[in-house]
């Protein structure tokens, strides 16, 4: 993988939202391995670097979610990553919370984020790391659900995941199936 996709939405109102948490994921990568300050590309920042002796590039797309896919595709294009060589990093209501799954393909179940990202590729054939925020437990709707911060609970397991994943890039960059694997527990 040399592309590793982290989808939030801009700003510093959503900065610790639930929706942010592949925002959060890029930022912890980039931090934990010294690379670049970010910089702006195709509506996005970037920083790229070398991790673990592979070309990575980190991308967030500025757009809010919903419209990041014409970002990744022209960054993606820039770079001559195809989608088989990218990591989309998302929060998924279906999973509890700080539990990770990956996949590759399939359906955007109702992530329009993915649904945007899939529009513009042309494909749903993108490996995907879903990180688990859970699903309220109240009334709440789903929409506002996802644009609330973490509550303080909620924050010390997301950190840990989040530094967990961080820690791993050298191995995730070599060989991330098999590291994916080791880091997405049973539930």
């Amino acid at each position: 993988m040399n592309l590793i996709v982290g989808l939030g939405n801009p700003g510093a109102e959503y900065a610790s939202t639930r929706h942010n948490v592949g925002f959060m994921l890029t930022e912890a990568i980039r931090t934990a391995h010294g690379l670049p300050s970010w910089s702006k590309k195709s509506n996005g920042v970037v920083s790229k670097g070398r991790i673990g002796g592979e070309d990575i590039i980190l991308l967030q797309p500025q757009t809010y979610m919903n419209l990041s896919g014409p970002c990744v595709q022209a960054v993606a294009a820039f770079f001559k990553v195809a989608p088989a060589q990218m990591l989309v990093v998302h929060d998924e209501l279906d999973l509890p919370l700080a539990a990770l799954r990956t996949k590759v393909g399939g359906s955007d179940a109702g992530h329009n984020g993915l649904k945007s990202i899939t529009q513009a590729l042309g494909t749903p054939e993108y490996p995907r790391l879903r990180i688990g925020i859970g699903r309220p437990v109240h009334k709440t709707q789903v929409s506002d659900y996802v644009l609330e911060p973490f509550s303080a609970a909620e924050t010390p397991p997301i950190a840990d995941v989040l530094t967990a994943l961080a820690a791993a890039m050298p191995q995730l960059a070599l060989h991330p199936k098999e590291t994916l694997a080791k880091l997405a527990k049973p539930t």
